[in-house]
Order: C-alpha cells, then sequence, then structure tokens
C-alpha cells in the first residue's frame, strides 16, 4: 500500500497554526527553511540538521527533513561556503525539503520538548515560569515524591542516557522542579525567584555554578541535545498519525 501524497505547502500551514508560529520573536526563520519538493510522502526528524542527519534523509528516501535546529541563525555568516555550502548542496540536490521550528516547538504545551521531557522524567506540570505568558519557554512543576539529589541524578541518565552534570545547590532532597531544555542555563535566576529547589537545562556557563551554590539551589545539565530529542518526535508522529504519512526519528549523537 502506497503512502499518501501531502502537499508541502497543506502540511507547513498546518504546522504554522498547530504551533503558533506567529507568536514568537525568534533566532531563526521558522517553517520552511530549504525548498525541496512540493509534495511530501516520508518525513525524517532529528534534532539538528548537520550533514549525517542530511545523507540518512537522502538515504531513506525522505521529502522532508523537520528538525529542531535548522539553519540561518542571526549573527551567522551570510556566505555559502564550506560545510554549509555541502549541506545545502545536498538537499538541494536530493529536493529534499529542510523544516525547522525552534521556539514555537520548545513552547508547545503537548508536543513540546518542555512538555515532552516532563512526560519522559515523570513530572507533574504545574505552570509554565511566566505565569502570565502562554508562549513562555520553560515550567515549573513537582515531583510525585521527592527523591534525594543523587537518586533524582540517577533517574535522569537512565532516562536521557547521558550522565548529567550536577551542580548541588545544599543537601536538601529534589522536589520542586523547574526546566527549560537546550541552551537555557540563565534562566536558573528566574527557576530560583518562583521557589524551585531544582532547575534542569541542558548547558552549563561558569557563573551558573556559583550562582546555585550561593542561592542554594541544585543545577542540572542534562545535555542540550539530550533534553531536546523528544518534541521533534512528537511532532514527526503527530504529523505522521494526523496526514497518514511516513515518518522516521534519527538520533545522530552530541554530547553536548
Amino acid at each position: 500500500m502506497n503512502n499518501p501524497v501531502i502537499e508541502r505547502d497543506a502540511l507547513l500551514k498546518y504546522c504554522h497554526e498547530l504551533l503558533r508560529v506567529d507568536r514568537f520573536k525568534d533566532y531563526c526563520p521558522n517553517g520552511l527553511q530549504v525548498q525541496g519538493g512540493a509534495h511530501v510522502r516520508k518525513i525524517m526528524t532529528g534534532v539538528t540538521a548537520c550533514q549525517a542527519l542530511i545523507d540518512e534523509a537522502v538515504a531513506w528516501g525522505a521529502d522532508m527533513l523537520l528538525v529542531h535546529h535548522g539553519y540561518f541563525w542571526k549573527g551567522e555568516s551570510e556566505v555559502i561556503t564550506g560545510i554549509k555550502y555541502q549541506r545545502l548542496k545536498t538537499l538541494l540536490s536530493h529536493d529534499i525539503n529542510l523544516v525547522a521550528y525552534h521556539l514555537p516547538l520548545d513552547a508547545h504545551p503537548e508536543l513540546g520538548n518542555n512538555a515532552q521531557l516532563a512526560n519522559k522524567l515523570g513530572f507533574v506540570v504545574e505552570t509554565s515560569m511566566e505565569p502570565d505568558n502562554p508562549f513562555a519557554v520553560g515550567n515549573i512543576g513537582s515531583l510525585e515524591e521527592s527523591l534525594e539529589l543523587s537518586l533524582f541524578s540517577q533517574h535522569l541518565a537512565k532516562v536521557l542516557q547521558r550522565a548529567p552534570q550536577v551542580i548541588a545547590g545544599g543537601s536538601h532532597p529534589v522536589n520542586k522542579v523547574a526546566w527549560c531544555t537546550g541552551a537555557a542555563d540563565k534562566m536558573i535566576e528566574s527557576a530560583y525567584a518562583l521557589g524551585a529547589d531544582t532547575y534542569i537545562s541542558g548547558e552549563i556557563s561558569e557563573p551558573v555554578v556559583h550562582f546555585a551554590r550561593e542561592a542554594g539551589i541544585h543545577y542540572i545539565a542534562a545535555g542540550h541535545h539530550a533534553t531536546e530529542r523528544y518534541g521533534i518526535q512528537a511532532l514527526g508522529q503527530h504529523l505522521a498519525g494526523h496526514w497518514g504519512i511516513e515518518h522516521k526519528f534519527v538520533d545522530i549523537d552530541n554530547p553536548v
């Protein structure tokens, strides 16, 4: 049985409305970044549009590569040379559409990276880290039962398949947790102001270590890539279910 053939532009319009893209001011264009064929049968998803993922899309015969981290970021060089040239050349020569959703995918209350991370880790979501902003990125919630920091860290390592970097902010257990996937370590200050005893994001910077220790809030760097694997999978699965098209997620390992 052949897969349904979907108009690319109809699928993009659906994603635009689903993720409410117009509500976000982002660091990159959301939606279609590199135009390929006008019809879609097979969607491959992945975290970042690196060459290895593009090669997987070519090998699988994908019509669309759907990612969280695409191209054309603010401050990025405009010239098309070297690695950027090779990536674009591969996409264009195989007529593959590159579609990326950054902050809209982080923030979606069901399919988003933060919502999906909460599901994976068993958090009870209470509100966003900006309670008056329904499109805020980041959430705060709680565990069903408090855990000692060491046990909580082991839980994260098991679920995410990556050992987290842990900065203890005292000896208290983990109970009220705030989190924001990716490069959001500076939001620890907001987490602290909201009364969280633990904050989780993807990466860590030097000043955050001192803030965590002095403020008495645990900080856990669980991995930029590791914390953002789930939203794009959920979006791909949703599109496959809604449109009946074929979907495949490929995880290109990244230790950061």
